[in-house]
């Protein structure tokens, strides 16, 4: 897996060779917001998060306590899931629209 580093210069970038664990590439995988999203920016993002300076509430501690417990039981749903759901949404707008004009 390559991870690129910072651009360096006019559009260049490092490129810095990690080895990591078959099943830690498959969790960032599952971390990518979008298909194409490079590994980079995953990383980015969580050392963002690692380093962030706001201390949790204790309403943030109590929120991800029950995300937990809810993922735990199972009580969840995946990306393909929800775009399914707003793929189902969408046609039907569009045959309301289809009968309303």
């Amino acid at each position: 897996m390559f991870i690129l580093s910072n651009p360096i210069g006019y559009g260049m970038a490092a490129t810095t060779t990690i080895c990591v664990e078959p099943e830690v590439k498959e969790l960032l995988r599952g971390l990518k917001i979008y298909e194409h999203e490079s590994y980079n920016s995953v990383v980015k993002r969580l050392i963002k998060n690692a380093y962030s300076d706001e201390p949790y509430t204790e309403e943030d501690v109590k929120d991800l306590e029950i995300a937990l417990k809810e993922i735990k039981e199972g009580k969840y749903f995946t990306h393909e899931e929800v775009w399914a759901e707003i793929e189902r949404e969408r046609a039907e707008k569009q045959k309301e629209k289809a009968c309303i004009q």
